[in-house]
């Protein structure tokens, strides 16, 4: 390049040292067309910059640092000031919410570390799972194990199991990440409906064993739930040992669930091909696979189940009307429950 034509340029080097970029950052943002030279010598190929560019370097330089997209930064400095305050001010606030984010990523590995085993879970989705499971625990203490909720755990999955002997109900929850070994614990009712309260109001819970607690722990605060020392049933092997399926019928729930709550005492349920009629005088549309037969149960034992099923469609799987009758919400199959018939009015 001529010296006439360099008067009044700076090299790149000494843009480098003014503005805080590299030489090599500052071809970089020139083959973008970020801050290209206001010359380039033909001959050597180095470029020249003028003074008032080491401004517009030097902004490049701070925005990038706040992690800002080059194609972002090319709005910032074109001349339209207000969209550049407003492109600046969003790229603040995604900021605070990735701060945020981490923050809380951080808290949760913080209360996990040191820690024995455990696992990590939705709150919403292990509230659901208590609420759903409890209404099969038995109501009174005569057997303290039955009133309280299994809690199963390996690095996978937590289960929770419920069962009064009339009912059985369990939900498995898939597990975020876990640490340690298997482990069980059988929750003390005695303030489960606060803890599953509390539990709506968190993202994310690390669930702890010990001794004599199950400790909750979420984002501030902690909930210790007492544990039962006792022997839980063997409900898995009460699932093994059902008998094949000699009847299937899949059921609007809630329109079920309407007739059930109008019904006393027995309810009757007659199931063909036609669908199923409940106590004799309300019939309902049903897809019906395998033979004809009619169930009995205590109303207020099937009422509970269906209570608790989710989704629009419930199905019934029936190996015999004396047997336990399985029911599962199509739309979840993580959910099971059994219900125990009874005998029809009247027989001994």
């Amino acid at each position: 390049m001529a010296g006439s034509a360099s008067e009044g340029l700076i090299t790149i080097g000494v843009l480098a040292r003014a503005s805080g970029l590299t030489a090599s950052a500052l071809r970089f943002y020139d083959d973008c067309g970020l801050l290209i030279p206001a010359a380039v010598d033909p001959l050597t190929g180095y470029r020249y910059y003028t003074e008032a560019q080491r401004e517009r370097a030097t902004l490049i330089r701070q925005l990038r640092a706040i992690d800002l997209p080059l194609d972002t930064i090319a709005r910032i400095l074109s001349d339209d000031a207000a969209r550049a305050r407003q492109l600046l001010d969003d790229h603040v606030d995604e900021l605070a919410r990735r701060a945020r984010d981490a923050a809380h990523v951080v808290a949760a590995v913080k209360r996990s570390l040191g820690t024995g085993s455990h696992v990590v879970v939705s709150a919403a989705a292990l509230a659901d799972a208590l609420e759903q499971v409890r209404a099969a625990a038995a109501t009174t203490r005569g057997i303290p194990v039955l009133a309280g909720v299994l809690v199963e755990a390996d690095a996978n999955v937590l289960t929770l199991t419920a069962t009064d002997r009339y009912r059985l109900c369990t939900r498995s929850v898939v597990a975020h990440r876990g640490r340690g070994g298997a482990w069980s614990r059988v929750l003390d009712p005695d303030g489960l409906g606060p803890t599953t309260a509390w539990l709506r109001g968190e993202d994310e819970i690390i669930a702890t064993p010990t001794e004599h607690f199950l400790i909750l722990s979420g984002s501030n605060a902690e909930h210790r739930s007492a544990v039962i020392d006792a022997p839980f049933p063997d409900y898995r092997a009460v699932l093994s040992g059902l008998g094949p399926v000699r009847t299937r019928a899949v059921v609007a729930r809630d329109q079920l669930l309407g007739i059930l709550e109008k019904t006393e005492a027995t309810v009757q349920l007659a199931i063909d091909q036609t669908g199923i009629t409940v106590s004799e005088n309300n019939h309902l549309s049903a897809t019906v696979t395998g033979s004809a037969l009619t169930v009995y149960f205590d109303t207020a034992t099937l009422l509970a189940t269906v209570h608790t099923a989710l989704g629009p469609d419930l199905m019934l799987d029936i190996a015999a009307a004396d047997q336990p009758v399985l029911l599962r919400s199509a739309t979840d199959g993580a959910l099971t429950t059994l219900a125990m018939p009874t005998r029809p009015t009247g027989e001994s």
